[in-house]
């Protein structure tokens, strides 16, 4: 594992209430403590972030109607941000954003508004205007009464050639074809998940050959063989994110894999817990090993630190930001680490090696 001294994080948030935007935070992963940095401005609810690939920029997405994304310049050192412009995101309510490997665009989910979309990053790093936008719709599903899209999240795939799209309206993962060149999306394949399901946010395995969906309504953990030369999805099995003996009503939000690509880690919200893991094999099979409770209400984001040392669960009902350590067999321990924000909704961690 990496051998970092400190690590900045930034943290997106929801603000109706009492926050202020994006919050940084420098995280201490030999003492195990944050340290809190400053905020920054960049429009109303900046619920999803995503760091460009040189750690130069930030993106987020502002959850309104219509709806808008910043881009954001990184002080590395500091960890300030300095807003560089805002863009229409193409429709209403994005809640996910995320760039691609070579760091050309940016791709974006729209929950509210049922579509995505993709806009150029300047070599500045400011944005363009949409040069893609795709509505979904579910009038392939044989239904009386046609499902609303909920896209979801949009996640480049390992080999930057196709994007992958949860979309927890229609039960199925799309897969797009990345058209760099052009600035374009085309559909090449979707798999097919049970009504109900709820397809949410998406990871892929470091073999590159696996992905893990967490499912929202169905609270579940869908394994998906990923073929490499057509970029096409495979059902293989769905776990529980919840204990056999738990019949209350739950959430689940979020999903990592440990960057050894040895466990898997999935937030409950309502049972307020960490679904822990582990992956047994190189075909990426999963076996539960526990749940972890939180320490608070709602974890709507989970995020790991680029040692592998550390969990964070981002709990929006009681506004905090509850720090783990991951110990050697992957279990979840808690640091007693508590550090308080109005709403939180998502983090991101860049990796900063300067001196402290």
């Amino acid at each position: 594992m990496s051998e970092l001294r400190s690590s900045l994080a930034f943290v997106g948030t929801y603000t109706s209430n009492e926050s202020e935007g994006i919050y940084g935070y420098r995280l201490n992963s030999e003492a195990g403590e944050f340290e809190a940095l400053g905020t920054t401005m960049v429009g109303d609810n900046p619920s999803f972030l995503t760091i460009h690939p040189s750690g130069e920029f930030l993106y987020a997405v502002n959850e309104t109607d219509p709806g808008n994304v910043a881009a954001c310049e990184v002080d590395q050192r500091t960890g300030e941000l300095s807003t560089l412009n805002r863009r229409p995101s193409g429709a209403s309510g994005p809640c996910h954003c995320s760039v691609d490997a070579t760091g050309q665009f940016l791709l974006v989910a729209h929950y509210g508004g049922g579509s995505i979309s993709m806009l150029p990053i300047e070599d500045d790093g400011h944005l363009g205007n949409p040069t893609e936008l795709i509505e979904h719709d579910g009038t392939h599903i044989d239904s009386s009464d046609p499902p609303t899209p909920r896209p979801h999240a949009a996640i480049p795939g390992p080999d930057n050639r196709f994007v992958y799209v949860p979309d927890l309206g229609l039960d199925e993962v799309v897969v797009y074809k990345l058209d760099l060149e052009r600035g374009r999306l085309s559909r090449a394949s979707a798999v097919q998940m049970s009504a109900g399901t709820g397809p949410r946010h998406l990871v892929f395995h470091p073999n590159n050959q696996v992905g893990y969906v967490i499912n929202e309504p169905d609270s579940s953990l869908t394994i998906l063989d990923r073929d490499t030369r057509t970029g096409e999805l495979n059902f293989v099995e769905s776990l529980r994110t919840t204990p056999s003996t738990f019949d209350g009503e739950n959430h689940s939000a979020d999903v990592h894999v440990h960057p050894s690509g040895r466990w898997a880690y999935g937030s409950n919200r309502g049972h307020d817990s960490i679904a822990v893991f582990d992956i047994k094999d190189e075909n990426g099979r999963l076996e539960p090993m526990g749940y972890v409770s939180t320490g608070g209400k709602y974890p709507r984001n989970i995020a790991i630190d680029p040692t592998g040392r550390f969990l964070v669960a981002e709990n929006r009902h009681t506004d905090d930001l509850v720090l783990f350590q991951i110990t050697d067999e992957g279990h979840l321990k808690a640091t007693g680490e508590k550090t308080l924000v109005p709403d939180p909704s998502c983090m991101q961690f860049l990796a900063d090696s300067s001196p402290e």
